[in-house]
């Protein structure tokens, strides 16, 4: 008869267990070199600065490897920017850029690199929705804000607590009220004494005390086309990346199922912790019980689309040190709904001197790095928008040899370009009426035109 002796983490050895019941007894050393995730996250500003700090486990980073990762990244420019995992001569590292602010993450082991990057990004999106911005004095006139989040998301390098909603009821957001009672009283703290209720129980992002008078909850469709258009004006690529965001105002703890008319255009769905697979895959129904308030349910992919909303028509032609360009802009596929929001953004040459571009519709901008963004709102019904006008090169240049690609941005509310469209929301113990809504907006991504 074997017998099983457990020990704790934290003690000074493990026992591993093998099928012939012999005891393998391994160092604590070992165990953290496989236990241990991420070790570091600083916060790096746009021009190299670390703002902000936060040493994980015992194993200290130096930021030397701050140096090493900027002095990269202006060596190798955009190129390194791009690359969401490093591997530096001493650490791994992750890396996610939002708002001009680069948060880094360091280990020394190896480990799941989506998980690192994941997290990343769900601190970014907190940190974005406790501070109403990003921006580097936001970040550090709420540091302690931040090392508080921080303390919580994460447990000796391992994610912890990351549900934006149960962070809310731990550490209160900052506000002019709190501010003045941190500098009256001298206590700059926002971490509650007590934990969420949700904390303990089945659902972590959820409480059992909420109450509303009305139930209502509203469920967006947001998505962003990306798309590639060659110079012959041929479509190359297009596919949207889409979300399904909840807003959840139901009393105590409701359980839904949303459902899609055309679920099988889906691909590369993601979901929230909430959601239960199993009738997914059995189904294509979306079985959950909602965190309160606002969530990201569903991310997803459509791929291979065959339409555009817009299209784009560059024409540049070049000689005797000049060149004449000409852009027009019009309604490709009507989608229904107006499209606004109208924007094309393109990079002049370096090699151009002087422009001289006007517009029969919309403004014009020319800024100091050489970036003319067009802004065009809406298409008139009377006439097409044309950009025009003439680019001077410098001199000793006969012609142009490279040509710009033009970003488009638009904005269309009330369609889902992907096609995708909800059939209903239901929940299964009514305690009140229920509200719904429904909504869909689609922007433009990286919707690149090439000359």
């Amino acid at each position: 008869q074997t017998k099983l002796l457990l020990f704790p983490l934290s003690s000074s050895c493990s026992a591993s267990f093998h099928s012939s019941g012999e005891t393998q007894i391994v160092s604590e050393q070992a165990i953290q070199r496989e236990e241990t995730m991420l070790q570091c996250i600083f916060l790096l500003s746009d021009s190299g600065e670390v703002m902000l700090e936060k040493q994980l486990t015992g194993n200290r980073v130096d930021r030397s490897i701050c140096v090493w990762f900027w002095d990269q990244l202006l060596s190798h420019g955009d190129s390194f920017k791009q690359q969401p995992v490093i591997a530096s001569p001493t650490h791994y590292l992750f890396q996610v850029v939002r708002e001009g602010i680069t948060f880094l993450a360091c280990t020394q082991v190896e480990m799941p690199p989506l998980m690192a990057i994941e997290f990343l990004c769900r601190v970014a999106d907190v940190l974005s929705d406790y501070l109403e911005g990003l921006n580097e004095d936001v970040i550090k006139d709420n540091f302690i804000i931040v090392y508080e989040l921080l303390d919580e998301m994460m447990d000796n390098g391992h994610p912890l607590t990351t549900e934006p909603n149960i962070l809310r009821e731990m550490i209160a957001p900052p506000n002019i009220v709190s501010k003045m009672l941190s500098v009256v009283t001298g206590n700059s703290s926002n971490v509650s004494e007590t934990l969420p209720g949700a904390t303990s129980s089945c659902v972590p992002w959820r409480t059992t005390d909420i109450k509303y008078a009305n139930n209502e909850v509203y469920v967006d469709l947001v998505e962003e086309m990306d798309a590639i258009i060659n110079r012959d004006g041929i479509l190359v690529k297009c596919e949207v990346f889409g979300e399904v965001q909840v807003n959840s105002h139901i009393t105590g703890v409701p359980d839904l199922a949303l459902s899609f008319v055309n679920p099988s255009v889906l691909d590369d769905v993601r979901f929230h912790p909430c959601v239960r697979y199993r009738p997914w895959e059995s189904y294509q129904i979306l079985s959950f019980v909602p965190p309160d308030g606002q969530f990201k349910l569903m991310s997803y992919r459509v791929r291979k689309l065959k339409s555009i909303p817009l299209y784009v028509k560059p024409q540049i032609t070049s000689d005797g040190g000049s060149s004449r360009i000409s852009v027009m802009v019009g309604i490709r596929n009507d989608p229904g709904k107006a499209i606004d929001s109208i924007s094309v953004q393109f990079q002049l040459p370096s090699c151009v001197s002087s422009t001289d571009l006007t517009a029969n519709h919309g403004v014009v901008n020319v800024l100091s790095n050489k970036t003319c963004i067009w802004s065009i709102d809406r298409i008139p019904k009377d006439r097409a928008p044309l950009l025009s006008g003439t680019l001077l090169l410098e001199n000793g240049l006969d012609r142009l040899h490279v040509f710009p690609t033009f970003q488009v941005g638009f904005r269309v509310q009330g369609v889902a370009l992907s096609g995708l469209q909800i059939d209903k929301l239901e929940l299964k113990v009514i305690p009140n009426r229920l509200y719904k809504g429904f909504r869909a907006l689609t922007r433009g991504g990286q919707y690149e035109v090439r000359s």
